[in-house]
């Protein structure tokens, strides 16, 4: 009985921590690592380690975060099946039976207190003029969902998103490599931030009736799917048009490279503007956005060690 209880508890988690989405936080700090090496010659693998891992914990405990109140406020339970997808739904471990509500709070705390104390370790060994970016990153992962300020569900869950998977994560790990922030990494962070609030986006489309019964006033609800197809694909012009400034800025035309994304997001924009009632086929948006939110920071990546090399 014990070994089937700490198996259920150990799956619980994997499914809570949901691997699969680091490519989220992954992706810009990969970025940062590639520009910093391309751009000044500097990368330490020590600290990438410690960042990452940092990183890691607080998605984990964002995520916990967001299952609990989601649970409480009854929008993971009014989700009805034909709704879920990969993509959306939450991560269904206390609706689903795998956790208890106790358990996932339990593991919000202490994946949270370890980030923090991993966060602590990077400032004082490594990087004073990282903590305001860690704290920030910090704040918003906990009161992301958590009352009084539950952003998400006041209309600024998009705009944590991409403010935290873009600049905040790219350009503390920029900071913990190089010591400084540069322009091209304050643009490359605005870049995938655009592009990681777009996947939000698009995901709030199978949640939206669950949102909208749950009080969950995400931007998606508040505009209604049809409109916010405009939004989606403004999202995705003003990223592209922000890889032409980096490349100009950066005097790099390498920089020119996340433009190959376009024909990726182009058939989001298409699907998600002909199927945003049709759940199942909407699903190759919410695919193809991925996508591009990936092409373009690999990308990002080679176009900064091309920069270096050539």
């Amino acid at each position: 009985m014990f070994n089937e209880n700490r198996i259920r508890i150990w799956r619980g988690f994997w499914q809570l921590a949901d691997p699969k989405i680091w490519i989220a936080s992954t992706v810009p700090m990969a970025v940062a690592a590639a520009l910093a090496y391309g751009l000044e010659g500097k990368f330490n693998l020590y600290w990438f380690f410690w960042s990452l891992l940092g990183v890691y914990l607080i998605e984990i405990g964002k995520n916990a975060v967001n299952e609990f109140v989601d649970y409480e406020s009854g929008v993971d339970t009014y989700v009805t099946p034909d709704k879920r997808t990969p993509f959306s739904g939450g991560k269904k471990v206390i609706v689903d039976g795998i956790l208890s509500l106790s358990e996932v709070k339990v593991i919000a705390t202490v994946t949270m207190i370890i980030a923090g104390l991993v966060g602590i370790y990077v400032v004082f060994a490594r990087e004073p003029e990282v903590l305001w970016i860690g704290v920030a990153g910090f704040v918003i992962a906990v009161f992301y969902s958590l009352p009084p300020a539950k952003l998400c569900y006041r209309g600024f869950g998009e705009f944590a998103v991409g403010l935290t998977f873009g600049p905040l994560v790219l350009c503390g790990t920029y900071l913990v490599q190089t010591h400084n922030i540069s322009l091209e990494a304050v643009l490359s962070s605005l870049i995938l931030g655009l592009l990681i609030a777009n996947v939000l986006w698009i995901n709030q489309f199978p949640d939206y009736e669950a949102d909208l019964r749950g009080q969950k006033r995400n931007w998606v609800v508040r505009m209604g799917k049809k409109k916010a197809t405009t939004v989606f694909a403004a999202l995705f012009i003003a990223a592209f048009a922000l890889s032409a400034v980096l490349a100009f800025i950066a005097g790099n035309p390498f920089f020119l490279l996340p433009l190959s994304a376009f024909p990726l997001a182009r058939r989001a924009v298409d699907v998600a503007r002909r199927y945003y009632d049709d759940i199942p086929r909407l699903i190759e948006a919410n695919a193809k956005t991925v996508q591009a939110y990936q092409l373009t920071g690999l990308t990002l990546m080679i176009g900064a060690l091309l920069n270096k090399f050539l």
